[in-house]
């Protein structure tokens, strides 16, 4: 299943029982998804109920080079509101994290911030994720 590492510490994320929302901003646009959490997961990628599962289930553009299991930086976000709904990281996830350019407090990997539900969240995709590889610098 996607969203899994056999080799960094398992995520245990309160799942949500109410709907939600999460508002994705990027330079070029601002994605508001409403989520059902009877209807997640949406996809394979990332933790089930993730800010990844739930972008991608919503046709936001997300980079997430590894599939969503913690092994780089590019699903980078910044939780700007609503972080108090989404577990503390693991180190793990923190020590991906310090690649990531522009880092901020309230930085996370999208594919392992899993939201309990109990607020709305704002949240801000960077205008360096970017894959470079995939973008040919």
């Amino acid at each position: 299943m996607g969203g899994t590492n056999p080799y960094i510490e398992k995520v245990e994320a309160e799942r949500p029982v109410k709907p939600y929302t999460v508002t994705f901003v990027s330079p070029n646009k601002t994605v508001k998804v409403l989520v059902e959490p009877e209807k997640t997961p949406y996809g394979p990628t990332g933790l089930p109920g993730s800010l990844l599962d739930i972008a991608l289930g919503a046709g936001v553009d997300l980079e997430h080079v590894c599939g969503g299991v913690c092994a780089c930086s590019t699903c980078h976000v910044i939780v700007k509101q609503g972080l108090e709904s989404c577990p503390e990281g693991t180190d793990d996830e923190f020590d991906q994290l310090e690649e990531a350019p522009g880092l901020t407090l309230q930085s996370r990997l999208a594919c392992q911030c899993v939201p309990n539900g109990t607020m709305d969240l704002l949240v801000e995709i960077p205008a360096v994720n970017k894959n470079l590889a995939k973008e040919g610098h």
